[in-house]
């Protein structure tokens, strides 16, 4: 289902206050750690928000988005607090960590040589075959 006009708005304000606020908490607590807000999808009965989050460098993902998800109630109030002239009602927030980063640095390493490569140990490719 095509997400439409109304809920693309509504992810589009919740994205760009979203990474302010959690960009803002970043700077305040962990130095060297960006947060980005990949993208927010909304529910068509504008209910739920779902964001992804990337962060950089990935190995403290799962220790951000645990963090982010324990402080969902206190983001949700501030991104209220924000938007109240905007929207009426905040979504409840979901919180999903983006690997989009790691899937593209495994590319960029595969088409480098920097994988493992299938001519020298051909044992790798039992495990890319479709069964």
């Amino acid at each position: 289902m095509e997400e439409t006009n109304r809920q693309k708005k509504i992810a589009g304000v919740i994205q760009k206050d979203l990474a302010e606020v959690l960009q803002a908490d970043a700077r305040n607590g962990l130095r060297g750690v960006i947060i980005s807000v990949s993208k927010v999808n909304v529910t068509a009965d504008l209910g739920q928000a779902k964001a992804y989050l990337s962060v950089f460098p990935s190995d403290k993902r799962d220790v951000i988005l645990k963090a982010v998800t324990e402080n969902t109630v206190s983001i949700r109030h501030e991104l209220a607090q924000r938007t109240k002239h905007q929207l009426r009602r905040m979504p409840n927030l979901l919180f999903f960590g983006d690997d989009s980063l790691d899937y593209i640095e495994n590319i960029d390493a595969s088409l480098k040589g920097k994988d493992v490569n299938p001519i020298h140990n051909p044992e790798i490719l039992d495990k890319r075959k479709k069964s």
